[in-house]
């Protein structure tokens, strides 16, 4: 038994290793990316999935060491569809403090795993001095007014505000440029309440997506030190040349403040914290847009940027009656999806369609990037050699002050005869034949058809019978939607019009629950099937509705005692049914079908009477 259980304990373990996937061994540093001259911050090397030995930290004079390396192991394992994903890690933890300010790179450290050299990333770090005194933050801060709240608490306009920064103040009609809304703050930020960012009036606007998990990040300010985060970043191109003004947003944030109490807890003293609600406005922007030069070639295509043109035709010799396609590649950076498409000038015997147009666009800080595909179809009708005139593509480079012109060489067509048997190809070969000039037109055949010259359409039958018969319609539909009105107000007679109409309605439903045998549903359903029928077909409401005056109403309008009394007895099988124990799918086939056949009996009968 001991060797059985054995067995199927090393069976189970081979089961659970063959469903594992093996995971790639990396080795990575993180640190801030922007951190303060004299405080401390953590520098982490992370080796996954792997164990490893003789871990080597390069030389870093810029910063001190503290403390570290301190080891630490994780693990995490999920399975998904069968297969079971483990990964493991191992952390070396430093604890650093940087000496000065300035730009710094920590370079890569090294370990080895099963005997081979790994190598980490190396990392850019940028040093902030420390915050200027109180005294000069508070000149820095510009007078701004503060809010309280709960007691001595306060938000100063200096502790956090909404900056628009732009990439540009003094860009080219229709070249891009950036508006970035950043957070400044050096209190925590609880939530956010209403937002209003300002409407760009004179612009296309492009937004720009922000990474979803964006860590706040130390930017210095004004000689403070700040945490920040961007709110939105919009790609901006004017329409226009002047003046345009970006007018100021707002945004309700709640800070957590210290209060000025301090309370003695288990872990010592602490100052009490409070929420304080403020609301932050953006500066007001006035963006100087330039005018573009005033010697635009006719070739420019409103198009300011950097870019590039490449063409292609997919042949140069077709027969007559075969399409010819010229494309047309944009690529570069700017306001790629207002530029105007270049225009080809093919042959008057080309018949030529219009160009299809795809854009591979990215919302890139310096413009639309991507590239614009353009194909022209043309389809040459007659044989000969012909001539594609050169494109000329002119765009505006901010860059160089200047337009600059892009170029499509010319190209030769060789068009043999086309298919002697295509219709299309003989009308169009006929028309060239004949097309001199614009006062010869092509000859009638046939036998003509003479017109008396004194017939005269006015005053003749199809002259008066054009307006009879307008008229005799119109008369017509008078009548008719007269009709149909007082019906419509008549709402017993349309109740009774539509009782086997709806009755019917809820018969498919119950004919639904009869097939998901579902008793009780089935039965209300043939129920309010029956009482709404004749509720509607004999004008009585459902609240007045019982046997009695059912049976008194059909036998006066001529129905049968039968027929009443066979759906006096659906009704007392569907009440009982309700609460009986489960009926058979062959009992609750044959109550729908009775009830049907019921119903359709009923009609029957009642137009009968009425005939």
């Amino acid at each position: 038994m001991k060797r059985i259980y054995i067995f199927f304990l090393l069976f189970a373990v081979l089961l659970t290793g063959a469903g594992k996937v093996s995971a790639q061994v990396t080795f990575k540093a993180s640190a801030p990316a922007t951190v303060v001259e004299g405080e401390q911050f953590r520098l982490s090397y992370i080796l996954t999935n792997k164990e490893g030995r003789d871990f080597r930290l390069a030389d870093i004079p810029d910063f001190e060491i503290l403390f570290g390396p301190t080891p630490s192991t994780s693990f995490s394992q999920q399975t998904v569809n069968g297969k079971t994903t483990s990964e493991s890690s191992v952390a070396y933890t430093y604890i650093l403090r940087a000496k000065k300010t300035g730009k710094f790179t920590i370079p890569p450290a090294f370990i080895k795993v099963d005997g081979s050299n790994y190598e980490s990333n190396s990392l850019q770090i940028e040093v902030l001095p420390p915050d200027e005194s109180s005294s000069q933050r508070s000149s820095a801060g510009g007078g701004r007014s503060e809010e309280r709240s709960s007691g001595t608490a306060t938000v100063s306009a200096n502790d956090a505000f909404i900056r628009a920064i732009v990439s540009k103040n003094d860009p080219y009609e229709q070249e891009g440029f950036t508006v970035t809304f950043r957070l400044y703050t050096t209190l925590n930020v609880v939530n956010f309440g209403k937002i209003q960012f300002p409407e760009f009036e004179g612009f296309m606007v492009e937004e720009i997506d922000l990474p979803s998990n964006q860590q706040l990040q130390l930017e210095r300010y004004n000689g403070r030190n700040y945490y920040t985060a961007d709110l939105r970043k919009t790609l901006l191109f004017p329409q226009r040349s002047g003046q345009i003004s970006i007018p100021r947003g707002s945004l309700e944030m709640v800070f957590s403040v210290p209060s000025g109490r301090k309370v003695s807890t288990f872990f010592g003293t602490q100052e009490v914290m409070v929420d304080v609600k403020k609301e932050l406005a953006t500066n007001p922007l006035s963006i100087n847009v330039k005018p573009l030069p005033a010697n635009k070639p006719a070739s420019y295509a409103n198009a300011v940027g950097t870019f590039t043109m490449k063409s292609g035709i997919n042949s140069t010799e077709v027969k007559a009656n075969e399409a010819i396609t010229v494309i047309l590649e944009i690529s570069g950076t700017g306001n790629m999806k207002l530029i105007r498409d270049p225009e080809i000038e093919f042959p008057n015997n080309f018949e030529v369609y219009d160009p299809t147009v795809a854009n591979s666009l990215n919302v890139t800080t310096n413009g639309l990037a991507g590239i614009r595909k353009i194909e022209y179809m043309a389809i040459p009708r007659y044989e000969g050699a012909y001539t594609i005139p050169s494109v000329e593509f002119t765009y505006f480079d901010p860059n160089k002050h200047r337009y600059e012109t892009l170029t499509m060489p010319e190209q030769k067509l060789q068009i043999a005869k086309g298919d002697p048997g295509s219709s299309t190809a003989n009308t169009f070969v006929n028309r060239q034949d004949v097309k001199v000039e614009q006062d010869i037109r092509f000859l009638k055949t046939g036998e003509p058809a003479y017109l008396s010259g004194t017939t005269f359409f006015v005053g003749s039958l199809n002259y008066w019978l054009g307006y009879l018969i307008p008229l005799m319609i119109l008369i017509l539909l008078y009548i008719i939607n007269r009709k149909q009105a007082r019906e419509n107000a008549n709402v017993a007679l349309m109740r009774t019009r539509k009782a086997n109409k709806t009755a019917i309605k809820r018969l498919k439903a119950a004919n639904r629950y009869l097939k998901e045998q579902d008793k009780e549903h089935f039965y209300d359903e043939v129920l309010r099937a029956i009482w709404g029928y004749f509720s509607d077909k004999l004008s009585i409401s459902l609240a007045r509705l019982s046997r009695n005056n059912i049976e008194e109403e059909l036998s006066r309008k001529g129905i049968s005692e039968q027929l009443a009394g066979k759906f006096i007895e659906i009704l007392d099988t569907c009440e009982f049914a309700r609460y009986a124990p489960a009926e058979s799918n062959a009992e609750m086939d044959r109550i729908y079908n009775d009830t049907v056949q019921a119903i359709g009996e009923m009609e029957n009968r009642l137009r009968k009477v009425k005939s």
